[in-house]
């Protein structure tokens, strides 16, 4: 469902000052000033695919959550943290390679999910809803989690930030120089978990790792330094947002794939800019 508010003309009419409006666009910049720069590292390090395993695990936390009668966001952070820790286990056993584990744990934790929720018949479920986001039914409930979270994240993060980089350059040395890595590791992919959780009701499950990717590498390209393009990659989450926002309130379209076109589109542009500066 889009932004538009149909008449008895057919007319597509809103106003922003409605409070869904409102709501939609706080919580879509709170979700964007977090997961810019968590996106930088996850950019550097190439961790991509695991956030999209995270992404597909949130559904089962979200089952797990209608099971334990519980909030769904602190089930699907469990959920993101069990499966983090799996992670972190099987890779030392070095049976299989990383993109295999994590394919399996994704699809795994995807199916598992879909399944548990079929044995919920008790529980209406609007799966559309959780897998491509609902942005403008957030509560100011939702909007709380989002900025709570999101304020964890950067606190934590800002402590992270220093080790992550050294890690990121050159891990060998970072070993070398005593930052414990795989705790390091651990530390950073719980962060993404809560990203994940908060993300889930704004773009959705399958959308997710979009926020945390498209506008880190769209700030990359005009970015001198790591914390400019941290900054960088926050200011164009949001302005994703309010695009999404706007493109969904005047063509009817879909609000959570509309923030991802509009990150995409500036993704684009940003690239374009920079090879136009180079070739000039």
């Amino acid at each position: 469902m889009g932004m538009g508010m149909t008449t008895s003309k057919g007319t597509i009419m809103t106003d922003w000052t409605d409070d869904f409006l409102v709501r939609a666009l706080i919580a879509g910049v709170g979700l964007a000033v977090v997961a810019g720069p968590v996106g930088c590292i996850v950019v550097w390090r190439k961790m991509a695919y695991f956030g999209a395993t995270l992404a597909h695990a949130a559904l089962l936390g979200l089952a797990f959550g209608f099971i334990l009668d519980t909030a769904p966001i602190i089930a699907v952070i469990a959920v993101c943290m069990l499966l983090s820790a799996a992670l972190v286990g099987l890779e030392r056993r070095r049976t299989l390679a990383t993109d295999t584990i994590l394919g399996i744990l994704a699809h795994g934790s995807l199916a598992l999910g879909l399944v548990v929720l079929a044995f919920l018949e008790t529980v209406r479920v609007d799966l559309m809803a959780y897998l491509f986001g609902d942005i403008l039914s957030v509560s100011w409930a939702d909007i709380a989690w989002i900025y709570l979270g999101g304020a964890l994240v950067l606190a934590a993060l800002a402590v992270l930030w220093r080790d992550m980089l050294s890690i990121t350059l050159h891990e060998d040395l970072a070993r070398v120089d005593g930052i414990p890595v795989e705790r390091r590791r651990f530390l950073f992919m719980i962060l993404i978990a809560v990203i994940v959780a908060v993300a889930m009701k704004i773009v959705g499950i399958l959308l997710t790792v979009s926020m945390l990717i498209v506008p880190a590498a769209a700030a990359r390209p005009v970015s001198s330094s790591p914390e400019q393009m941290a900054i960088l990659s926050a200011v164009i989450g949001a302005l994703s947002v309010l695009g999404g926002l706007v493109g969904s309130l005047t063509w009817d379209t879909p609000a959570g794939p509309s923030i991802v076109v509009t990150a995409t589109t500036l993704f684009l542009l940003s690239y374009l800019s920079r090879f136009r500066a180079q070739k000039g």
